[in-house]
This record gives structure tokens, sequence and C-alpha cells, in this order.
């Protein structure tokens, strides 16, 4: 696979995109911090405006995503991008930016973001034949959990070495550099759903959504999906608060505990080319799970100095970024074997959205957690809601999943094709 030269352009474009798309997360809170002295209030309305995208428009961008060539979409958006971060280069050139334009750039590159997101997800099905789905996808995630190592990092040093112009431009750089590895793709690209007049756009969203709903082990990965988010952002909120206050760390501690989860997630990318194929992708999907979430009840018993809690950390955060991407691997493989290609975009967004919905609340409950029962009891009984995840796929289908992929559903016969 690796040697087919458009697939070689869609990762090279799909990991230099990421690249920058972590590296903003940080670049432009910075410029509001540091230019604009922006307080903690106004900081968290930024990245709040950066996040909305995700949850407002991901059920539109999956059904406009499936009668549109991915390849048009990625462009399109690495070029949006480009020019949005542009503005923030030329605004800092001119005087500085005000927040109200790092607010309506955020909303910009976050919204951007969630187009180019659903289209290389979909674009890949679109690309490779259906037995490179797995590896395929194993290199696309193992370069986003790159990303995401890297990006944050760079966005930071951007901002410290350089001026707020300067980085602005730096990150628009990678999005240009991935608009002009993704548009020279040369294989013809089938686009289903095109011909005749296109149903109303509420009727394609319910199509994806109605798809999910009535599949079994689709319907089991968006409840998983979403119990996970759900307890996962329950369990980062006390976290982040048990680590610096029980634990006394410093923040350089934090972040080198916090880091670990990366090189796991690339080492889960390799093993998720590999071990579903051998083992099963039912046993690789609860086991890994159940392993990569209860691993996180470990964190609550930690007691002693630096030097015993922070190497305990960085093993707990390695097998949980580990396990965790063995896990988001293999469930996007099935996913995308399961999907009939005229719904790709729509399933993928309907289980993001189920996913990342449910996230809002889990950190409302984790402060709420925190301030009544402390840190060391919230945290406990965050990290258990976790292994409701494992145990939701262990009662499903998803469970029973041999070593050859399953077979696509019928989208037609169920009329889940609009």
């Amino acid at each position: 696979m690796w040697r087919d030269a458009d697939f070689r352009r869609l990762w090279t474009g799909q990991t230099v995109s990421q690249l920058g798309e972590h590296a903003c997360l940080v670049v432009l809170p910075l410029i509001a911090v540091l230019t604009l002295h922006v307080d903690a209030g106004r900081l968290g309305v930024l990245r709040a405006v950066g996040q909305a995208p995700v949850l407002l428009l991901s059920l539109f961008v999956g059904a406009w995503v499936d009668r549109w060539r991915t390849r048009t979409v990625m462009v399109v958006a690495d070029a949006g991008r480009a020019v949005a971060l542009g503005a923030v280069a030329l605004a800092g050139l001119l005087g500085g930016p005000g927040l109200a334009t790092l607010l309506m750039v955020a909303f910009a590159v976050g919204a951007l973001s969630v187009f180019f997101d659903v289209a290389y997800q979909t674009s890949l099905v679109r690309l490779v034949r259906r037995d490179q789905l797995l590896r395929g996808n194993s290199a696309l995630e193992g370069s986003r959990s790159a990303a995401q190592i890297g990006g944050p990092a760079l966005g930071g040093a951007l901002v410290s070495l350089l001026s707020a112009p300067v980085a602005a431009a730096s990150g628009a750089l990678f999005f240009v550099l991935s608009f002009l590895s993704i548009r020279r793709i040369r294989r013809g690209e089938p686009v289903p759903g095109r011909a005749g007049r296109p149903p109303r756009m509420r009727r394609r969203i319910m199509a994806g959504v109605r798809f999910v709903v009535r599949d079994r082990s689709l319907r089991a990965v968006g409840l998983a999906s979403a119990a996970f988010q759900f307890s996962f952002a329950a369990t980062m909120t006390v976290y982040l608060l048990f680590l610096p206050r029980e634990l006394h760390l410093s923040g350089t501690a934090v972040g080198l505990a916090l880091a670990a989860t990366g090189p796991g997630a690339l080492l889960g990318s390799l093993l998720a080319a590999r071990l579903p194929r051998r083992c099963g992708h039912g046993v690789v999907l609860v086991s890994a799970a159940a392993l990569g979430d209860g691993v996180m009840l470990c964190v609550p018993g930690l007691h002693g100095p630096a030097a015993v809690t922070v190497p305990a950390l960085v093993a707990v955060n390695f097998l949980f970024g580990a396990c965790g991407q063995l896990v988001n691997v293999t469930t996007m493989s099935v996913r995308q074997a399961v999907t009939p290609g005229g719904l790709q975009g729509r399933v993928a967004a309907t289980i993001t959205c189920a996913g990342m919905g449910t996230a809002p609340l889990g950190s409302l409950l984790g402060g709420l957690l925190a301030e009544r029962w402390g840190l060391r009891t919230g945290l406990l009984v965050t990290a258990a809601g976790m292994l409701l995840s494992p145990a939701l796929m262990a009662l499903s289908p998803l469970a029973r999943l041999g070593r050859t992929l399953p077979a696509p559903r019928d989208a037609h016969a169920r009329g889940d094709s609009a």
C-alpha cells in the first residue's frame, strides 16, 4: 500500500494538516494571552468557540461530504485554514489582532477542520481496497498521534520564539503544504449518490443517524464512544487537579506524565495493523478497552514523592495511550467496513457527534464530584466509570467479531441510503 503514490500523498497531506491543526490549538490562545492579555474567562470563550464546530456541524458535514469528492473537500479546507491564519498574521503586522478577530478565526479553523477530518476518514475507503483498511487506518492514526504529541509543543515554540504574526504565518504554512500534497492525488474517486436531485439535507442526515441506530455493531460503537467520552472528560477534569494538588507535582512533571500518552498511541497504531487479524477484532476491542481504561484505576492509589509517582504516571499514560489507539483504529476499520460507500461521511459524523456531545456534561460532573467527594474519591469514581465502555462492547456483537472484517450492510434494503 505504501507503494501507492496517491495513498502517500493522502498520508503526507493528512499528517501535515493534523500537525497544523494541533499547533493552532495552542497558537491562537497563546496569542490572546501574550498580546491581548485576556483573562481566564475570555480565554475559555476563545477555546469553546474553536471547539463548538464539532458539535454544531458534524452531522451536516457528514451528509455534505458523502456527495462530494473528498479530495476537493480537503484541499478547500486546507486553503481556507491557511487564509484564516494569514488574516491573523496580517492583522498582527497592522497593529495586532483583536479578540473578535481571534474568535472568528478560531471558529473558521475549527469548522474547516471538521470538514477535513470527516473527508480524510471517508477518502481512505474510496482510495484503498477493503482488505487494506486496517493498515491504512494504522498509518493515518499513527500520524495523527504524532501530531497530537508534536503539534502543541510546536505551537508553543512558535509563539515563544517568534512574533505573533510570524507564528500565525508559520501555522498557515502547514495547511499550504497539505494543500499541495493532497491536490496531487490523481486516482479517480467514485462519489455515491450524486445522480438526480439530491434529497433534503435533513433527510440525508437522518439516513446516517438511522443507519447507526439500526445496525447493532455501529450502535454499540456509538454507545461505547459516548460512555467513554463522558467518563473520560469527567476523569480528566479531576485528574488535572489531582496531579498538582494531591500529588504536588510541578508543571513540568505534569507535562511529562501526560506526554507519555503520545508514544503509547504510536505503539497502539502499529499494533492495530496486525493484532486484530491474528487475535480477532472482537477480542482486541474488548481486551484493549478494558486494559486501557482499567489502568486508570491505579492513579487514585498513588502516594509518595515525585520520584515514585511520575514514573508510575508515565507507565499508566503510556499503556492508556497504546490501548486507546488500538481501540480507535480497530473500531474505525469496523465502522468503515460495515458502512456502504454512500453513507461513510454521515456515519463517521454521527458517531463523532454522539461521542463528543457527552464530553461537556462529563466535565461538569467531574468538577462536581471533585468538590463534593474530594479529588482522590472523585478520580476513583470517574475512572471506574470508564469501564462502562468495554462493558458495552463485551455485551454487543462487536465482541464476536473474528479475524476478518464484516461485510458491508445493505443500506438500500433498509431505506437508509438517502
